[in-house]
């Protein structure tokens, strides 16, 4: 019932009549995967995908039609996008405004909490916020499904930070025509028993990355002998995945994520040449993961394209996981996630 109600809160929310709507999302942490794809300018993903929404790093964002504007204004953070940042999303503006009919240009205005471009999945709240924002600003009338599609096309798992919870992103038909493709690639909520689970995720490094998720999923699918064979054992990860959330057993969601992840890294690692986001600090933080499963601590660690670990327990030992996990970072911050809820308007008072 949670995820239904997740589901449908995007729906609930008050259409945009003025031409300017305020949305927020949160990210989500892959815990089966998306890594490369078949299709760049539609963004569909090699392999079926599931995912955790959280209840931190929200991004908020404003959007504004401005009719008689020659060009879009984007701030990010109170200032003005650039370079790969600005053209991403005037793109996305030029993709909405075409199932708009709409010349109008619009003003954006968007606040992230969490780091960009340090594999935090900035994107996903960012992308999600600015789909749900744009589509009321400018009067398209799209439910839940339709709006993941739209996420889709800015950033990938921006499809999944629609949903609340467990969300599953399904690849779609790549063979088919393009329509039909576009449309059999979208998110959805995943039924899950009684876990309680909490994400821990130590940062160990806010930066940017040097290489680009987009840049080290084409070197990875392009030269890396070891993509092809984790693609076919991530659908069995998926299948496994969501059979253990169906029954509620936190543990086998757990082991599942962390060959998931791990085997992801290690097709960077055997990619020409290797794309490597694991640090020192990273490899500190995933011995502490061990170290705490020996204790008898149910813990176990997810990655994504960046060194930032994220750690899988149960709610009720987060504050121990999160205290392990801040020696063993070395300085870094340390975060308690929980799931969190899918994107949504905002209405004027800013609820």
């Amino acid at each position: 019932m949670v995820a239904e109600q997740q589901a449908t809160a995007v729906l609930t929310a008050p259409t945009g009549t003025t031409g300017s709507a305020t949305a927020v999302a949160h990210p989500n942490i892959a815990l089966i995967k998306y890594w490369g794809k078949l299709d760049e300018r539609l963004i569909l993903p090699r392999t079926d995908s599931l995912s955790m929404t959280l209840d931190i790093f929200p991004t908020t964002t404003r959007v504004r039609r401005s009719p008689g504007a020659d060009h879009d204004e984007v701030t990010l953070g109170g200032k003005p996008a650039q370079g790969e940042a600005e053209r991403r999303i005037v793109t996305f503006l030029d993709l909405v405004r075409e199932r708009a009919k709409s010349t109008d240009r619009a003003v954006v205005d968007t606040e992230n909490t969490v780091p960009t471009g340090a594999g935090l999945a900035s994107s996903a709240s960012g992308f999600a916020a600015l789909a749900v924002a744009a589509a009321s600003a400018y009067g398209l009338d799209l439910d839940a499904t339709a709006l993941s599609r739209l996420a889709r096309r800015g950033s990938g798992s921006a499809s999944r930070s629609l949903f609340g919870h467990f969300v599953v992103w399904h690849a779609g038909r790549h063979d088919a025509p393009e329509e039909e493709a576009d449309l059999s690639s979208y998110a959805e909520p995943v039924p899950a028993g009684p876990l309680d689970p909490a994400l821990v995720v130590a940062v160990v490094n806010a930066g940017p990355k040097d290489v680009s998720s987009r840049a080290a999923m084409r070197r990875t699918v392009d030269t890396s002998p070891l993509f092809e064979p984790w693609a076919v054992s991530s659908k069995d990860d998926l299948a496994d995945m969501r059979e253990a959330l169906g029954r509620g057993d936190l543990e086998a969601v757990g082991e599942i994520a962390e060959r998931n992840a791990l085997g992801m890294h290690a097709t960077m690692l055997a990619a020409r040449p290797a794309v490597r986001y694991m640090s020192s600090a990273s490899l500190t933080v995933l011995d502490s993961v061990l170290q705490l499963r020996r204790d008898g601590v149910l813990a176990y660690a997810t990655m994504d394209a960046g060194p930032n670990v994220k750690v899988l327990c149960r709610n009720a030992d987060a504050d121990r996981v999160a205290g392990v996990v801040r020696v063993a970072a070395q300085g870094g911050a340390v975060h308690i996630a929980r799931p969190g809820p899918g994107a949504r308007l905002l209405t004027g008072d800013g609820r």
